[in-house]
């Protein structure tokens, strides 16, 4: 059967009609903005969440366009079909009727200042070079002209080009008669790299005279629309702007045009003959909560049903942690205490953390706390809110958060073993090297208890848990290979160290574990029994190796105890 192609990765709302891409309809969003008349929309979404699309959809439904030619073209028969043409008149009289500024500010992720507000001046010159065919006619003054041919040629100093839109603004107002709608994507890009890099303030201060100038001062604005993940602090950026209105992932109103609801998500199965695989779709992408509006991450749906159109029993992937390298998620496990690292695996394994709401951070307060951390996580998409409390003394309002879904959990789980495997290589091991080798079992005992304290658990404990990081642990070990979950004998070891010479010691080692303390050395001592009853040193013996030492290692949560047995 065919199936129409799914957009993966297209962000230009024309090309859904040209190339007949799949189109999730959220062309209504048209119509609550034009009802509530706000002048300058801030929406924050987690990256991969359609801004970039709904942007464009704003720009082919409100333009007065003209192509690259300087000629007048129309796209009314891109919405003809779609919902905001079914709402009426009153919305699709707007179609067509305005001057519109499109920038987005991604050009603007620079190593340095100096690049990065070049690149941003480029993306202002490429659109003074759209707009080039006012020029042709006599409705602009011959200042006017020389100035916009300024701006457009490149021959305006920094400082200069933060009025550049308000003048840009004013020039389309004079030739069309129709006040400017003006389009921004990614606005903190820029500020987020600046942060990263070191010129935080530089680039703030470039951000918010363009932003100023742009919508504060700007009498040819008609409404503006700006689209990022994070709510960066109205003083910071949007200084004097009371015009502005801000909606974040906790607010009520515009929730389900970012993202796939419940019923769009059902119905791209349906349409690509896979209603069967809701249900995995849901464990995996869904979990977000915008307003009051239950989303799906929209970029790992559509890759999804993707995937599966070419094997229907792949297994799901987590394709979000590729957009991005969640360095965030590697940043809060560096930076937890030891109370917080048990929050972090609480999380993992399902469980909830609260916290007072900031929502209006900067990127240079992200790491001035914990609680600043957790609430540009959530923003950025690693939680969701499950509940919400204010308190009335303190005047603070506090969200509880759990991890979204099985994707962003895996996100958390790959940081949280890379960290411990680069902590294990950072970590002299020697001193529990030469205990086991020896054969001391205090040494043994006392070294694993130290390498457990720090570490992150999210396994409730589980003797798979212990068995990955025991296995860790060991790796590394000079002139011994570490084997691990190997058939051997009557059942399977946990694990092997063997020595490169068959004249050295083999050892074997079996686990158990407790939830009381008190079992630990009963428990190590069933760890040795199973070792004689199922003969897992069977195949060490076959191997060649003559001296074989059994380890029993009992654990209990962060602590354990280790027992030996010679084998004779």
């Amino acid at each position: 059967m065919e199936y129409q192609p799914l957009p993966i990765g297209v962000e230009d709302f024309g090309k859904f009609y040209t190339d007949e891409y799949y189109y999730v309809d959220k062309t209504l969003f048209i119509k609550e903005l034009l009802d509530k008349k706000a002048v300058v929309n801030l929406f924050t979404r987690p990256r991969r969440f359609g801004k970039t699309l709904v942007l464009s959809m704003l720009q082919y439904f409100f333009e007065d366009a003209y192509d690259l030619r300087g000629n007048k073209t129309s796209y009314k028969h891109y919405f003809e079909q779609l919902d905001i043409w079914k709402a009426g008149e009153k919305y699709t009289k707007h179609q067509g009727m305005y001057p519109v500024i499109f920038l987005s500010l991604k050009a603007g992720k620079q190593k340095d200042y100096a690049t990065s507000v070049e690149q941003l001046k480029y993306i202002i010159i490429e659109e003074f070079e759209r707009h080039c065919y006012i020029l042709d006619e006599d409705i602009l003054s011959e200042k006017e002209k020389l100035t916009y041919k300024s701006y457009w040629y490149g021959e305006k100093s920094d400082s200069e080009y933060m009025q550049s839109l308000k003048f840009l603004s004013r020039c389309l107002e004079k030739y069309f008669g129709q006040k400017v709608i003006v389009l921004i994507d990614e606005y903190d890009v820029p500020l987020e790299s600046a942060f990263f890099s070191g010129y935080y303030e530089e680039m703030a201060g470039f951000i918010r005279g363009l932003f100023e100038n742009t919508l504060k001062t700007n009498n040819s604005l008609y409404f503006s629309v700006i689209t990022g993940c994070l709510r960066i602090s109205k003083e910071s950026i949007f200084t004097g702007l009371n015009n502005l209105y801000i909606n974040s992932v906790l607010s009520e109103n515009y929730g389900e045009y970012f993202g796939f609801t419940e019923n769009e998500v059902e119905k791209l199965c349906d349409d690509y003959g896979m209603p069967q695989k809701y249900q995995e779709v849901k464990e995996w992408y869904n979990g977000y909560t915008f307003g009051r509006n239950n989303i799906y991450n929209p970029w790992s749906s559509i890759y999804y049903i993707s995937d599966h159109l070419a094997n229907i029993n792949a297994y799901p992937a987590s394709y979000w942690v590729n957009t991005s390298g969640n360095t965030v998620v590697r940043e809060l496990i560096e930076r937890a205490d030891d109370a917080q690292k048990e929050v972090i695996g609480n999380l993992i394994a399902g469980e909830s953390v609260t916290i007072p709401v900031h929502e209006d951070i900067t990127y240079g307060e992200i790491y001035d706390n914990m609680d600043n951390l957790w609430n540009f996580m959530f923003f950025t998409g690693y939680f969701k809110c499950v509940a919400e409390q204010f308190d009335e003394w303190k005047e603070q309002r506090f969200i509880t958060l759990k991890i979204v879904n099985r994707e962003v959990r895996y996100i958390f789980i790959n940081k949280v073993d890379g960290w411990f495997v680069d902590k294990m290589k950072a970590t002299d091991r020697t001193s529990l090297f030469t205990a086991i080798i020896s054969g001391d079992t205090k040494q043994m005992t006392s070294e694993l208890n130290k390498l457990l304290q720090p570490i992150i658990s999210y396994h409730d404990y589980s003797e798979n848990y212990y068995h990955g990081f025991l296995a860790g642990v060991l790796s590394g070990m000079a002139n011994y290979v570490v084997r691990s979950n190997r058939e051997a004998g009557k059942g399977r070891s946990d694990i092997f160290i063997k020595p490169l010479s068959r004249f050295d010691t083999a050892f074997v080692m079996e686990l158990k574990v407790t939830d009381d303390i008190d079992d630990l050395e009963e428990k190590a001592h069933e760890a040795i029994e199973q070792i004689m009853d199922k003969e897992y040193e069977k195949e060490l013996r076959q191997d060649g190796y003559k001296k074989i030492v059994r380890y029993g290692v009992a654990f209990a949560k962060k602590d354990c105890l280790v027992v030996k047995d010679s084998c004779k």
